[in-house]
């Protein structure tokens, strides 16, 4: 397994569309494993392939006592509506409120390639849903209102700094560059 660069705000791939992934092959699953060995060292609880700048319809998720390898997930049917504080491993130390689905069911293929159906709410239906939209090059930031949009890319300003080359990279022990906001221990997506 290895610990991945993650591609932070302003990075292409990020607003890209993923490719769906045809056949779930053993390269796509050491992705997958390695994506996990990254979020947990970030200390997420998602995340998506062009975080790790890949382009696949592939996302990673990890609530509590619930892990999933999702390759082309979609959301077939959501219910009610839930406000949420969110960050992002892709905006570190940002954080914003979004209007969400209170409970969703994914479909999509497992690490397998057999195709399952998951239904969340709380923390893991929001992680379900942010890291959907990432397959589809949406962020966080896209479901806030012009105001809070802007304080958001205000807060981000004071951070990206820390990220020439637009990646975080983890040195040994999972250290990098020491966060300026107070949020800094709260899990991300």
């Amino acid at each position: 397994m290895a610990v991945l660069p993650i591609t932070v705000l302003g990075a292409p791939i990020l607003r890209e569309e993923t490719v769906p992934v045809a056949v779930v092959t053993d390269e796509l699953r050491q992705l997958a494993s390695d994506m996990f060995e990254t979020m947990q060292v970030a200390d997420g609880v998602g995340l998506a392939a062009p975080q790790v700048g890949r382009r696949e319809r592939l996302c990673v998720v990890e609530v509590e006592a619930t892990r999933l390898t999702l390759f082309n997930p979609e959301i077939v049917a959501r219910a009610g509506r839930i406000k949420w504080e969110e960050g992002c491993l892709s905006i570190p130390n940002t954080f914003g409120t979004v209007d969400r689905s209170e409970e969703v069911t994914v479909r999509a293929m497992n690490e397998h390639g057999e195709t399952i159906e998951v239904t969340a709410d709380g923390l893991l239906g929001v992680c379900l849903q942010h890291e959907i939209d990432h397959l589809h090059g949406k962020l966080f930031i896209d479901h806030l209102s012009f105001l809070k949009r802007r304080s958001v890319l205000a807060a981000w300003e004071k951070e990206k700094g820390r990220y020439p080359k637009l990646l975080r990279v983890f040195g040994p022990g999972g250290t990098e560059p020491e966060p300026t906001t107070e949020h800094a221990a709260e899990p991300r997506i």
